[in-house]
């Protein structure tokens, strides 16, 4: 029972800001409590060296749209949620095979594991292999204009008959 009072009381002391010197000075007063901060605490450091703000994140687990039945941005987070007008995303397939691919196994393994999957994802957003490939196949279109070795058809010119 000793050991209760004491951790009650070294809670209370944590709340009203009298923290023994040996304390970590980065430790939130709501943590130790069993309870996250409200809102960003001021901490002052011993010593004086000065205040900051120590900065206090929403839990990242705790889906309030979910549980109020909403759905206002998961469609943009996320393509593979439910589209606004039922069109799927662009990438959609890419993305829901490195989700299903990542789920479950880690961040650290994930990324080793699934690289192929979500090279394929970026390459998709990104289309920087696509535009590679575009850009010299342009270059060489010119290089073949230039020599004299290929005339581009009147429409690729802008030279085509008015439309009524």
């Amino acid at each position: 029972m000793m050991g209760l009072v004491s951790m009650v009381s070294g809670a209370r002391r944590l709340r009203e800001g009298r923290l023994p010197a040996s304390r970590c000075k980065r430790r939130a007063t709501g943590v130790l409590c069993g309870r996250p901060p409200r809102r960003p605490q001021i901490v002052q450091y011993r010593g004086g060296k000065g205040t900051a703000v120590e900065r206090i994140s929403a839990m990242p687990f705790f889906d309030v749209q979910k549980r109020l039945g909403l759905n206002l941005d998961q469609w943009m987070t996320i393509q593979s949620a439910e589209q606004p007008h039922k069109i799927p995303g662009r990438c959609h397939a890419f993305e829901k095979e490195w989700i299903e691919c990542a789920h479950g196994i880690g961040g650290i393994r994930a990324e080793k594991e699934c690289k192929i999957e979500f090279d394929d994802f970026v390459e998709c957003l990104l289309r920087q292999k696509t535009m590679k490939r575009l850009s010299a196949i342009k270059r060489q279109r010119d290089k073949l204009i230039k020599e004299g070795k290929y005339t581009p058809p009147p429409h690729h010119l802008g030279k085509e008959d008015p439309r009524p």
